[in-house]
């Protein structure tokens, strides 16, 4: 298989990049090693369940195999993925630590480290354990995927596409070409980055759940395009992967609700969110009760969000960007959610932290300030209709008619479906203002 070299496709966009940066979801970040980005197939959940007793069963005749305890931790970390229960990241958290404490160069525990960091959104840890990784084992291609998940993150994309340039060349396969692809969609090659997709998929993985989840990041890429029939084909295929995997079950979701099929919309995100109480996917549901007039089943299954986001946060989880852009979107608690999206944007200063600043000042009424975060949110290039959405309302209100107007109708043009609660509201501001 040709290797697409990431720079031939990128290097323009990176120049313009490190011109720009005063200073990459999950992006794919580790896509096939992050607890970050869960797996919930039930044949996994009792592979998983059986590493678990056999290391538990070793350890307790030898509390000191260090072995175990590496894979005992990861398996802790895998179990997040399944089954969504964030108590796993403590317990996995302490057996790393007793690792490093018996050997600070033991080069498995140091990467479930930066993996562990990577999951709770603390990528400057995430950062400084990759490069610690890295240093241990030079030859391994794991280290480089944590080291440029977390300087996507941080916001230090010429240094990310220098990272994972290294990992393609290194080892190109599936988590490698997952991740060129995401940087290739930051850099707004929308094009390029499906073709690293495939690639990925291509490449294939272990386990068939590896390309049902590289099938939904695909079907994600095309539903971003507004390419409904496509994001469907993918998803759909993700299920034979890996049947009832509730990624591409909130995918398929997503995509009923775009068609205005509320009721098999709902279906599905109940089934995922049964599998997998993802915040993601119980937002996406509530969304659904909402567009579809059941304001009551909306605001209990919002709750129910902001419920299972306070439990990720107890468990160490950094969701300030999160909860700031779903307190800005439902207009809840706005001090707060400013508050959160001004934190998100000092801890990691992305595209995406700043986009999120951006909206949440302009719903908070801070119009200039929303513009500024904003210019900063689109320094990239990326061809993301929310982002064009949100500056195109914040130059509507600030009286710069023909910006607000292109950007609107550049939102809608990329995918006229980017929002159930928002793409109508883009659509009724530019009709009052051509």
């Amino acid at each position: 298989m040709k290797v697409h070299r990431l720079h031939s496709i990128a290097i323009a966009a990176a120049a313009v990049v490190s011109t720009l940066l005063a200073a990459c979801g999950p992006p794919t970040a580790e896509t096939m090693a992050n607890p970050a980005a869960p797996h919930a197939g039930v044949a996994l959940s009792f592979q998983t369940d059986a590493v678990i007793a056999r290391a538990q069963t070793r350890l307790r005749v030898k509390p000191d195999d260090w072995k175990s305890v590496d894979e005992l931790a990861a398996a802790y970390l895998q179990k997040v993925r399944e089954i969504g229960d964030p108590s796993y990241y403590g317990k996995a958290e302490a057996l790393l630590k007793g690792a490093l404490a018996h050997d600070s160069a033991d080069p498995e525990a140091t990467a479930s480290m930066g993996l562990l960091a990577l999951a709770r959104h603390q990528f400057k840890a995430g950062l400084a354990w990759g490069i610690k990784a890295r240093a241990l084992d030079p030859a391994a291609s794991r280290p480089l995927g944590i080291i440029g998940d977390a300087q996507i993150e941080l916001g230090r994309y010429p240094d990310a596409v220098k990272t994972l340039q290294q990992m393609v060349d290194l080892r190109p396969d599936l988590s490698s070409y997952a991740r060129v692809s995401y940087i290739r969609e930051l850099l707004g090659d929308v094009e390029g980055a499906i073709a690293a997709m495939q690639q990925a998929i291509e490449a294939g993985g272990p386990v068939p759940e590896n390309s049902a989840y590289t099938r939904v990041l695909l079907a994600n890429i095309y539903f971003n395009g507004g390419r409904l029939a496509e994001a469907e084909t993918q998803a759909e295929r993700a299920l034979i992967d890996d049947p009832n995997y509730p990624y591409a079950l909130a995918t398929l979701a997503k995509i009923d609700a775009a068609r205005g099929r509320y009721a098999n919309a709902i279906a599905r995100y109940q089934q995922a969110v049964d599998r997998y109480p993802l915040p993601d996917f119980v937002i996406g549901l509530a969304d659904t009760y909402a567009t579809s007039g059941d304001a009551a089943k909306a605001q209990e299954t919002y709750e129910l969000a902001a419920a299972e986001q306070r439990l990720y946060r107890a468990n160490g989880v950094d969701l300030d960007a999160e909860l700031a852009l779903f307190d800005a979107d439902h207009r809840r608690d706005l001090p707060a959610a400013l508050a959160a999206a001004r934190r998100a944007m000092m801890d990691r200063p992305s595209i995406r932290s700043a986009d999120i600043l951006a909206w949440t000042l302009y719903q908070a009424g801070d119009d200039r300030a929303s513009l500024a975060a904003s210019t900063q949110a689109m320094r990239l290039g990326t061809q993301d209709a929310g982002m064009f959405f949100h500056r195109g309302m914040i130059e509507a209100r600030l009286g710069l008619r023909a910006a607000a107007v292109s950007d609107l109708q550049q939102a809608l043009h990329i995918n006229p479906y980017f929002s159930l609660l928002w793409a109508p509201v883009a659509q009724q501001r530019l009709d009052s203002l051509v």
